[in-house]
């Protein structure tokens, strides 16, 4: 039975949520603490998408956790990756502290208290924390992307989202129209081909795809060394592309069109108008996607949807593609902190303009932290220096007598802000009026280089930009 007065609570038991929960349990044995979470299964993400050939667009390397070692292939099936999570969770205890079917809906800080109260709809409806830990992602699990496709009720087939993929969906011999360029979209275009009669990948514009190999053969090497090497290669891939973008924007267009079919054209198909990393490169491993183009199962078109009939969408073009099947592969309806309603002091917060500390904590709000990844490599790592660096900020507090930290910034309006999340995809552009934002000066600045974060979150200085609360004056200093 879960004690309802706790240390800590985490919310989502995703990578995220149990990556903490280890943390906690390891750096301070004496805690109680549980974790929250809407489903009824460990895994978050990978527990939830179940579309044909869903898989980790990053190496398991490094998404897996630091102190339990990944052992499969290093581009997993989702089913895989949940596993690896629930595996790691059992292991060490961690799925005992887990409050199943238990959806936070509003989470009130008192001075007064120096504790959370959390509401929920589960079997325990509140429960207070001196701490509270979000892990809950950046986007919805019960709402996609809306986007706007004419004609699309007219349509006689199946339209569907790989959010909701139905269990066992029978697309066998089916023609299947593709919306979209995204990971999503590169990921579903090889396996729908494996059964369907014909695939197409229908884009506004089109994305790096970049092939990698299997590296099945690496498994021989120590995990960890793995874990480095993979850390080292993404980072110094980011680097590049960042300072050289048209050299790099070359080559990965070159690498592309070497890859095609004679029959598929590279432009406009295949030929970003931006630079790499504006928006995330796609990734296929072993040159899966463009095998399938290659034995003539699938092709792309490039091209905006003039309307969609009972049988199938008219371009802009005025070419026609029949479809029993569209699938909409738009993107996710990104959310900041689950969507939960917080409240301060009994006045409602608006954190969709408030500035990220460091990249865990919002200005003005006391002992929350948010478990944030990196947009641009593996999720997993940015959010496993978020917990470090808040495990060291819990001993500070606990050291020095405080029982509360406040991120304060005396001038936000002079600070010049920018999205949490450094890309230019659609489905972020859309967010941005309720995402969190990052400013131009340390300790608000957005996370980038995972080396200096992590130097930063083991050694640098705590104090910048807090103020400190005591349980008996309730004092900020």
């Amino acid at each position: 039975m879960v004690n309802s007065c706790l240390d800590i609570v985490i919310i989502g038991a995703g990578l995220s949520g149990i990556n903490t929960a280890h943390h906690i349990q390891s750096e301070f044995p004496g805690w109680n603490f549980a974790i929250i979470e809407t489903r009824g299964d460990i895994g978050g993400t990978w527990n939830l998408f179940r579309y044909p050939g869903i898989r980790a667009d990053s190496d398991c390397y490094t998404l897996s956790f630091p102190w339990y070692p990944w052992t499969g292939r290093p581009f997993a099936e989702g089913a895989s990756v949940a596993q690896y999570i629930r595996d790691a969770a059992v292991a060490h205890g961690i799925d005992q502290h887990i409050l199943f079917h238990h959806q936070l809906t509003a989470a009130s800080w008192s001075d007064k208290s120096q504790r959370w109260t959390l509401k929920t709809n589960g079997t325990i409806k509140q429960l207070q924390a001196r701490y509270v830990v979000f892990g809950t992602g950046y986007y919805r699990y019960d709402k996609a992307l809306a986007t706007t496709i004419p004609g699309i009720e007219q349509f006689n087939g199946n339209v569907l989202h790989p959010q909701f993929w139905p269990r066992d969906f029978d697309y066998a011999g089916k023609r299947i129209i593709v919306i979209g360029s995204g990971a999503t979209a590169i990921t579903l275009l090889p396996k729908l081909a494996e059964k369907a009669s014909h695939v197409t990948m229908l884009q506004r514009s089109p994305s790096y795809i970049l092939t990698i190999p299997r590296g099945d053969w690496l498994n021989w090497l120590p995990s960890r060394l793995l874990r480095i090497g993979w850390i080292i290669g993404l980072q110094l891939f980011y680097w590049f592309c960042r300072s050289m973008p048209r050299t790099a924007q070359w080559i990965l267009c070159f690498l592309m069109r070497a890859q095609l079919p004679a029959n598929v054209s590279s432009t406009p198909h295949f030929q970003p108008q931006y630079p790499p990393w504006d928006q995330r490169p796609c990734v296929s491993p072993g040159g899966d996607f463009f095998t399938s183009l290659k034995r003539g199962r699938a092709d792309v078109r490039t091209a905006t949807i003039q309307a969609v009939t009972d049988m199938g969408i008219l371009l802009d073009t005025e070419e026609f593609l029949p479809a029993d099947i569209i699938v909409t592969a738009t993107g996710l309806h990104m959310q900041a902190w689950g969507g939960v309603q917080l409240f301060i002091n009994g006045k409602a917060c608006d954190i969709s303009n408030k500035f990220v500390w460091n990249g865990l904590m919002l200005q003005d709000i006391p002992n929350a932290f948010c478990l944030i990844g990196y947009p641009t490599t593996t999720w997993t790592l940015g959010a496993d220096l978020n917990t470090v660096l808040m495990c060291r900020l819990l001993k500070y507090l606990a050291r020095h007598g405080k029982s509360a930290a406040v991120p304060h910034l005396a001038n936000a309006k002079g600070m010049k802000s920018q999205s949490l999340i450094n890309l230019k995809s659609t489905y972020v552009k859309a967010a941005e009026d309720r995402m969190l934002k990052t400013g131009h000066t340390h300790p608000w600045r957005p996370r980038e280089y995972y080396l200096l974060d992590y130097l930063y979150a083991k050694y640098g200085r705590l104090e910048t930009g807090l103020q400190f609360m005591t349980a008996e004056t309730h004092e900020k200093s």
